[in-house]
């Protein structure tokens, strides 16, 4: 007897077969007409007729078949991504703008004011999360702004980095106020920048970064808004790479 596990995992297989198939079809009609759900139309798919047509088809459906098994879990992150991304579009469309801006100033105004307290004699705890705030309410607001005020393309180019900027920054900011905090960002951050440096980023490249800026100070802020807006980007991308394998009113 099947039992519900059964049930979700054949569930499961099938919506995996669905986009697979539905990303092939999408490789397919690059070149040929009628391919992604073309099935249960009045045409129905587009078939090649001739002989060099049916070379040419099957060749391409080939050269797709180990494409779409590479990129698939890319699709799947971007599920993932959405998801979450959705989420937090919900909560911030229950608050509205002002809403979110006042919410960000409530949390990290009420975290400020308690540094201030809890660091007493000494500015530099209270200053660091002053800033990290400061920097956290002006990224979420503007990733809310952007979401809100474009399309699909301005919500990947600057929407998302935005959300990542408020995410990133806040303790790299305060990191540069509080000698506490710098002992747990900052030597980790260096730690990042040589790996990028000695393993990924090309020779020309690392080599004019070492000579031309020290990792110091402000650096690491521009640092991780550099990791941060790609970072962004990526994720963007994903959504809208999820978006094409899975459009949001199929789900």
């Amino acid at each position: 007897m099947a039992t519900e596990g059964d049930y979700e995992r054949e569930g499961l297989i099938d919506g995996i077969r669905v986009d697979v198939v539905r990303l092939h079809e999408t490789w397919m009609e690059l070149l040929f007409p009628r391919q992604r759900g073309a099935a249960h139309s009045v045409l129905g798919k587009w078939r090649p007729t001739s002989g060099v047509d049916k070379v040419k088809y099957r060749i391409w459906s080939a050269i797709g078949a180990p494409l779409v098994a590479i990129v698939y879990p890319l699709a799947l992150l971007g599920f993932a991504t959405r998801f979450y991304s959705r989420r937090i579009d919900r909560g911030v469309a229950r608050v509205g703008l002002i809403g979110v801006t006042l919410l960000s100033i409530l949390v990290w105004g009420g975290l400020t004011a308690a540094a201030r307290v809890s660091f007493g004699a000494t500015a530099e705890g209270f200053y660091a999360v002053a800033a990290a705030s400061l920097t956290a309410v002006l990224a979420s607001v503007l990733a809310v702004l952007f979401t809100r005020v474009g399309g699909r393309g301005t919500t990947v180019l600057l929407a998302y980095p935005f959300g990542m900027t408020a995410i990133f920054l806040p303790p790299v900011v305060a990191a540069l106020y509080s000698p506490t905090v710098a002992n747990a960002i900052l030597p980790q951050s260096y730690d990042l920048a040589k790996y990028f440096l000695d393993t990924v980023a090309p020779a020309r490249l690392a080599t004019f970064l070492r000579a031309s800026y020290d990792l110091e100070g402000v650096a690491y802020v521009i640092m991780w808004f550099a990791i941060a807006v790609p970072l962004g980007w990526l994720l963007g991308i994903l959504v809208t790479f999820a978006d094409i394998v899975r459009p949001k009113d199929e789900e």
